[in-house]
């Protein structure tokens, strides 16, 4: 039986030895993702399993030494799971892959969770780890079949192996193919700035045009209210600011980020926003980019609004651009892009969202997910 208490009232019994483990996992959940990805390609591969076996077992035992028990209860049954894989009583399936992918970014999630003294009730904790354990006891005719409940109860979404893997819809790819000559023209400007903001990584490729078919669907879902011209524009402007930082903050940066680039980070959103502002017509969307950053309780940035003072455009843009982000993680792990845990990761970002959004944005997703 699981130490419920581990997840209910995590506690931090040494500050240094809780930060070696969130070191240790930053370095040990790449290595399981990446096993993972083999395991999808050569699921029979007993040498796989075994480094994966033994990268979760050395998780588990650092956070035993680390005094992190929540880490011990969430890999406990997982490690179960995997030592009846390893001696053959199991097959890896892909959903098998997408449990423990699910589990990891939990456990990366609580870490951090923990680590700033906030709340883990929304990260479903109990419902993972109970589901893990029953998990660890069935057959193989079972096994499918169970890991959907236990992703769907965790996740609210119901896992769809094989379905698209970046977003895609039939979203024009302009909002306004009959617009007045002046504001199309702005659109192709802005868009060619979000080009060329997306040359300067191969892993921005395709960015833009995810988040606008993402943003301006999501705004559809909902009926509409946010002007979808000028929600266009915010997208191809939120982060042209970046553009005007050293790259070694935003682009190359490796490790903890000093609080004088945070400062100068935190400087983007102004840099779109006043660009915009300066310009006839695009008042609505400076808006939006200047209070992208903005969370629902205050902790956002620049300006720490709060959510009855931020813009319906800048809490769409909020979750596209972090649902993006997610997905841009998991992509520099050097691991497939999977919408199902950038979806779970973002609605399991509490409070830094605008609670009437979530409801439309996910049924977006739902339909690219094919659930």
């Amino acid at each position: 039986m699981a130490n419920l208490q581990a997840l209910t009232q995590p506690k931090i019994e040494d500050r240094e030895s809780f930060e070696e483990y969130q070191d240790d996992l930053k370095d040990l959940a790449p290595k399981i993702e990446q096993d993972v990805a083999r395991l999808k390609e050569s699921p029979a591969d007993p040498e796989i399993m075994s480094n994966l076996f033994r990268t979760l077992h050395n998780l588990k035992g650092d956070a035993s030494l680390c005094k992190v028990e929540m880490g011990v209860t969430i890999c406990h049954p997982l490690e179960t799971l995997l030592g009846r894989v390893r001696s053959g009583e199991l097959a890896f399936t892909e959903l098998l892959g997408e449990m423990i992918l699910l589990t990891i970014d939990r456990l990366e999630l609580a870490v951090e969770t923990l680590g700033v003294g906030k709340s883990l009730a929304h990260l479903q904790l109990i419902k993972l780890v109970e589901g893990l354990e029953r998990l660890s006891k069935v057959g193989q005719d079972q096994m499918d079949g169970m890991i959907g409940d236990i992703i769907e109860s965790v996740t609210s979404f119901r896992p769809a192996i094989g379905a698209a893997t970046s977003p895609t819809g039939k979203v024009e790819h302009s909002a306004i193919p009959r617009a007045e000559n002046k504001i199309a023209a702005d659109l192709r400007f802005f868009r060619s700035l979000a080009q060329q903001l997306e040359s300067r990584s191969p892993h921005f490729r395709g960015r833009t045009i995810r988040m606008l078919r993402l943003a301006l669907a999501t705004n559809l879902a909902a009926g509409k209210p946010v002007d979808p011209v000028q929600l266009e524009a915010a997208i191809y402007m939120h982060d042209i600011g970046m553009t005007l930082l050293p790259e070694s903050i935003w682009l190359t940066r490796s490790g903890k980020i000093s609080e004088s680039d945070m400062t100068a980070l935190r400087a983007h959103p102004d840099f779109g926003a006043g660009l915009l502002e300066r310009m006839p017509n695009w008042k609505a969307a400076a808006e939006m980019v200047a209070q992208h950053h903005e969370t629902p309780d205050g902790a956002g940035y620049p300006n720490r609004l709060m959510s009855d003072q931020i813009c319906a455009g800048a809490k769409i843009l909020a979750m596209v651009d972090a649902f993006e982000a997610v997905m841009l993680k998991h992509a520099h792990r050097g691991q497939g892009r999977s919408m199902l845990r950038a979806i779970a990761e973002v609605n399991a970002c509490d409070n830094q969202f605008a609670e009437e959004w979530i409801a439309p944005f996910n049924s977006v997703v739902r339909q690219m997910i094919g659930s």
